[in-house]
Parts: structure tokens; sequence; C-alpha cells
């Protein structure tokens, strides 16, 4: 087990800052791991008559921004712990501009296509971190997430594909071929995170495992960060000040009711900007 670190030293900040990830980041003792997984599998569990009629990527219908609806997820992404480690990326004003579980049941055919998500989500300067956080073990066994160190410093071609197990929204994937023996495996055990940038190439392959690789994807931004399109995107501001007012700024989740009314919302201007042609969930 990795040591609960916090802050980032400055040999830390540097790497990253090259490279474009860090791992394994401990921010989780066992027991916060074991009651946030037993909020996971309850909620999962909730859910699983529609989870089982749904593709690959069309599960971000149940574990997309859940941050905005889940008191617990909420506590995972505002956590001092995993803060104190986005500070070094992005610095001391945070918002949460998005959230994804990414989940890969045992035997799970999913995957996830070589991509470069700065390609997509039109936020501009790229003072963007996502945090991405282990329930279980993310080996590459299971389908850890990989990535292709330095190349957050280049734009590569992109394409979309939709191909039916990719858990993309547009199965997009680089148009080039893809020296994965260039690539750094990101294996996390539960309660450890990676720090990736949103220009690094990365992706991951299907679970060949007999356990489930759960995890969350945070996506952090600086608030002088502007969002392309035609929507003000809902954040929570988690940490400092806001005084750009770029984003429209919520409180965190209270009532079960309005707190779904606001991420139903959220998600419609998310795919107004991101995705223009698709339809709200």
């Amino acid at each position: 087990m990795s040591q609960i670190t916090g802050r980032l030293s400055p040999g830390e900040r540097q790497f990253y800052e090259e490279n474009g990830y860090l791992f394994p980041i401990r921010v989780f003792t066992n027991t916060e791991t074991a009651e946030f997984r037993q909020q996971f599998d309850d909620y999962t569990d909730q859910n699983k008559d529609r989870l089982s009629n749904l593709i690959p990527r069309e599960r971000r219908t149940v574990y997309g921004l859940t941050h905005l609806m889940l008191p617990w997820v909420y506590q995972i992404v505002s956590h001092p712990r995993v803060l104190d480690s986005v500070e070094g990326a992005i610095g001391p004003n945070i918002l949460v501009w998005g959230s994804d579980w990414f989940v890969k049941f045992a035997r799970d055919a999913a995957f996830i296509s070589w991509h470069q998500d700065g390609a997509y989500w039109g936020l501009n300067p790229p003072k963007v971190t996502t945090a991405w956080i282990a329930l279980s073990p993310s080996t590459l066994e299971s389908g850890c997430m990989q990535v292709m160190p330095g190349t957050q410093k280049m734009q590569l071609p992109q394409r979309e594909t939709y191909a039916l197990d990719n858990a993309l929204s547009r199965g997009q994937e680089i148009a080039l071929d893809v020296d994965e023996s260039k690539a750094v495996a990101l294996c996390l055990a539960p309660g450890e995170m990676s720090l990736h940038h949103i220009g690094i190439a990365h992706g991951s392959k299907a679970n060949r495992s007999d356990y489930p690789r759960i995890g969350i994807a945070v996506r952090y931004i600086a608030p002088e960060v502007m969002q392309n399109g035609t929507e003000r995107q809902i954040v929570q501001l988690v940490r400092g000040k806001d005084e750009h007012g770029n984003f429209e700024i919520v409180a965190p989740p209270a009532d079960a009711v309005s707190a779904a009314e606001i991420r139903k919302e959220a998600d419609r201007r998310v795919l107004k900007n991101v995705l223009p042609d698709a339809k709200p969930n």
C-alpha cells in the first residue's frame, strides 16, 4: 500500500508537467475506501436492471455526473486529500467540471480506445486535470488505464468509430497507429488515484479478470478555463474562489429531487456543448 501523501512535491509537479501523468497517489484509507465501495455497490444494485440493457457508452446515463446528485460521490470529489494533489496540477482554485464512473464488470468486453480528451471537450486554456480514483484493483488484467507519456504536448488526429463495445461517447480514437510498447499502465490499488492531463493520449482494454474494475474519473478545471459552446455549464467550486464567472456554480447535493434535476440540466448543457448532435438523456 502506498503512503497517503497529500500535496505534490516539487519533483512530482515537475514529473506531471513533463510527462502528463502521475501515479499512484493514495488518497483514501482502507476504511474510507470500503465505505465508498459499499455506497457504489448499493447504487449499482439499485440500477442493475437499467444497466443490463445498456451498451458500454450508454452507461454514462447511470454513472455520469453523479457528484451533482449523490452526497457520497460529492464527498469523494471534494475530499481534501484528493484536492491537495489536484492543486499541485492546476492551482489553488478548483472547479469540478464533470465526473464519470468507468466501470468494467468481470469479463466485460467494454474498452476505451486511444484518444485525447482535449480534442473534444472544448476547454481552454488546458488547465485541466483528471483524477482517476480506484475503488477496486485496476490492473492490466482488469483493463487499467494506460497513457502515452509526453503526448499532452501535441495534438493528434482523431476519428469517431461508434464501436459497439467502446465506452466513449463517440467511440473516438487517435487516427494513427499507436506504439503500445511505449505505453505506461497506471495500475492502482483501491483507495489510490492517478492524475492525467487533458491532452495526454490514453485508453484501456477490456476486463479479462473475474473481478470488476471500478473507478471514477473526476475532471477538475481552474476557474480561468473557458468552455466552447452555447451553454454555460454547471460546475461545483470545491476549493478556493472563482473570480472569472465562466461557469454556473451549484451547491453540493442536498435533497434528492432538486439534485436529480440539477444533474439532468447539467447533462443537457454538457451534451449541447460537447456533443451538439446528441439527444439529452
